[in-house]
This record gives structure tokens, sequence and C-alpha cells, in this order.
């Protein structure tokens, strides 16, 4: 049996959760099944430890803030010879405990025993923070 890993991503120029879910949103209807995806140039060498239940953990303001199960691998093709990695998304965020995480380029792998757990559901309608105070908070381990 496969093992389980996750990946981990910066969202660059995202805002805050709620603004990933609406650009998710209208991008998403590009595409004929109407799932979330994003397209990335590298194609995960560990694609089926991924598809075996892995998720996408995003970095938002400095912090891993959610989650989106990673459904399948499409390839993807702008015309220009390169093939690309289209990661079929779950629709739908879930929130996590804030992670720091430092800015990097592209995807890395992220191991499940080093991913945050999701948020509890009893926190789910809690406002969120402001970005900049939950990064801080979680860079100091408060969060």
């Amino acid at each position: 049996m496969d093992k389980l890993m996750h990946l981990v991503k910066l969202s660059a120029g995202t805002e805050s959760v709620d603004s990933l879910t609406a650009w998710q949103e209208a991008f998403r209807k590009r595409f004929d099944d109407g799932l979330p995806r994003h397209v990335t140039r590298m194609w995960p060498k560990r694609e089926a430890e991924i598809l075996n239940g892995g998720s996408i953990y995003w970095v938002i303001k400095g912090a891993i803030q959610c989650r989106q199960r990673i459904l399948a691998m499409d390839e993807v093709d702008h015309g220009d010879g390169i093939r690309r990695c289209g990661l079929v998304l779950e629709p739908g965020l879930t929130r996590t405990t804030l992670a720091p995480k430092r800015a990097f380029q592209g995807w890395r792998y992220l191991k499940p025993a080093d991913a945050p757990p999701d948020l509890p559901a009893n926190r789910h309608s809690e406002d969120a923070l402001p970005p900049e105070l939950a990064g801080a908070l979680a860079e100091i381990g408060v969060l």
C-alpha cells in the first residue's frame, strides 16, 4: 500500500482564506467538471502517495491556514510544449490551525506528521484574525 504525502504551497497574492476561496470559485469555471485546480509546472514524483488521500496545504500571509484534498492530477497544455500538472482539488477549503511557514518558491512535500491539524468544528464559525496578526501569533507559538 502506498504511503500518504501532502503538498504545501504559498498562495501568492492571497490576503485571506476567503480571498483564496473567491479566486478558486472564479477560476474553476474554466474547467468542464467545475472542480478547482492549481496548475504548476513541476509534476510531483510522489504522485501515488499524494493521491492516496493527500491535501495541498495553503500558506497565506506567512502561515499555513487551510488545506484542500487533492483528487487527481491532470496534464495541462497551454500550447507551448511545456507539460504542466493540474492539481484537481476538492471544492471548499478546510481551515487548519495556524502553522508559521517562511516563503519559498514552488511547492514542497509535507509529511502527515508535520501537517497542522484541522481547526476543530466548533471554531469554524469564528471570525478570522487579520492575517498579519495571525501570522505573528503563530510565529511566536501562541496559535
